[in-house]
């Protein structure tokens, strides 16, 4: 769930063993390059819930699964996890969160994570968003998400769980901090430490509105971290403050560690708004380093401007998309340690539409470059994300709307892309499609039509493995599906 004021773009414990059911894999259709992707979401585990509406007004949206990451087993790029959210709400979350697993790279299994009470031995809250999964050094595979209610409390919390089997099950469900309001936690992302075994970071931003007036909103970073492989975390701390800037949050906390030297790097977007919480006054990218393992965190550092605005239909600026704008998408090449953020901006567009952006780091996120331009000009992209694979090219995946022809308003054709940049160098790029073009107007409505805050990127031995939302036309329960597929960065 993003909790942004304004909600739009810038500018305006036991062992819980849950349902496991086996699957086949379902390609896609086939693109122009022969890549083939695998469906993750098969069923729905959750289409008998009936817990969750907050309101005469609530409509959730049964076979939808949104909103995807990944993990690929950094022992084997074969053993991979994949998380989404099942059933989302048109107003906020979703019934619950769910996994696919595979053991050979192809033949998707599911579980259900136990963040809602829609799940099997699930925790007590109404709905869950925003799922995160990464894999340790050894194995071991950590998930998180949120866990929200709307009609017997108003609390949101930080849920995680562990896996040592692959995603098959899950064990030592914690809540690592929850509020009632005023406060409201919102966005977490959870990393593993590649080199620490057991140890991983959970991190998000805590909203305080209290009391409701001018300078009153505060909205800094907060951590919570494991030692022992996820039996216990820490207590939630404050490592990003916002408190000297009245009416400033952070929000797309999101962990990237460098292998070579064991520097964690935490990248988030700083929003300054006016007394009347709805005019942004500044918005920017920055980061923060620790070198001690999360425990001391340095001053942020500015990485680029955050130029993006609303995410609309071009055609039909009515209509309302929601992607990834003031989230950014960090990696470290794992030789050189060159840090890389890849986020939406208007900077190359004249500030009309969303295109995707890169900038890139070369002395440990002291200095930044400039932004360089990664999608094709002229065309409104959305939702980067990146990767760098294990001999330093770089990934990126994004949507993009290059098929959606002047005056179509019935449809927005939309289509997922892969961009290689050899030595990281945009002139280097190559480009290809790698989902089937679908209609982005028949995603569930939530804020506006939602395919997820984010999608899932992650280096894959030497190449990359991407997690995607498509589209169905004509299929009313089962709107969109899951998709995953590895990729060479050729």
């Amino acid at each position: 769930m993003r909790v942004l004021l304004p909600l739009t773009a810038v500018t305006t414990a036991a062992l819980l063993v849950v349902t496991v059911t086996g699957t086949t894999p379902a390609a896609a259709d086939r693109n122009p390059d022969g890549t083939s992707l695998v469906k993750v979401s098969h069923g729905d585990p959750y289409a008998k819930c009936t817990i969750g509406a907050r309101s005469p007004d609530s409509i959730v949206h049964p076979g939808t699964e949104v909103e995807p990451y990944l993990s690929v087993d950094p022992r084997d790029p074969k053993r991979v996890v994949t998380v989404f959210q099942q059933d989302r709400w048109n107003d906020g979350g979703a019934r619950g969160l769910a996994a696919g697993w595979t053991t050979d790279g192809h033949t998707f299994h599911r579980s259900t994570l136990p963040f809602s009470l829609c799940a099997p031995g699930g925790a007590d809250y109404e709905r869950a968003t925003d799922p995160w999964v990464s894999t340790g050094p050894d194995g071991t595979v950590y998930a998180g998400g949120e866990g929200v209610d709307f009609t017997k409390s108003t609390r949101s919390a930080l849920l995680a769980v562990t896996s040592r089997d692959g995603g098959r099950t899950w064990r030592n469900l914690t809540t690592t901090h929850v509020d009632e309001q005023p406060f409201f936690n919102d966005k977490p992302s959870l990393t593993a430490d590649p080199i620490r075994r057991g140890t991983a970071y959970q991190v998000w931003d805590r909203l305080d509105n209290d009391p409701p007036g001018p300078s009153s909103l505060d909205g800094p970073g907060y951590i919570s971290l494991t030692r022992d492989g996820g039996r216990t975390w820490s207590r939630a701390r404050r490592f990003v403050d916002t408190s000297a800037v009245p009416n400033t949050q952070t929000i797309g906390h999101l962990i990237v560690a460098d292998r070579r030297t064991g520097t964690l790097y935490d990248f988030f977007d700083t929003i300054t708004f006016a007394d009347d919480l709805s005019t942004v006054l500044e918005a920017h990218y920055a980061m923060v380093t620790s070198t001690d393992a999360g425990e001391t965190w340095s001053a942020p550092v500015a990485v680029a401007r955050d130029s993006s605005v609303p995410e609309v239909d071009p055609n039909d600026p009515t209509k309302l998309l929601r992607a990834a704008a003031t989230l950014p998408s960090p990696a470290v090449d794992p030789r050189t340690g060159t840090l890389y953020m890849a986020y939406e901006g208007s900077d190359f567009s004249g500030g009309e539409f969303d295109s995707v952006q890169l900038v890139r780091s070369t002395d440990g996120g002291r200095t930044w470059g400039t932004p360089e331009l990664i999608s094709p000009r002229g065309v409104p992209a959305f939702s980067p994300s990146i990767a760098v694979a294990e001999r330093g090219r770089v990934a990126l995946t994004y949507y993009d709307l290059r098929f959606l022809r002047p005056g179509n308003t019935t449809t927005l054709p939309t289509a997922y892309q892969l961009a290689t940049l050899r030595h990281g160098n945009p002139e280097l790029r190559s480009e290809r499609r790698i989902s089937r073009v679908f209609d982005w107007l028949q995603a569930p409505f939530s804020g506006g039509y939602f395919l997820g805050d984010y999608q899932g990127l992650a280096a894959d031995g030497k190449g990359v493995r991407a997690v995607l939302t498509e589209t169905h036309s004509g299929a009313p329960q089962n709107r969109t599906d899951v998709y995953t597929g590895s990729l060479g960065t050729r």
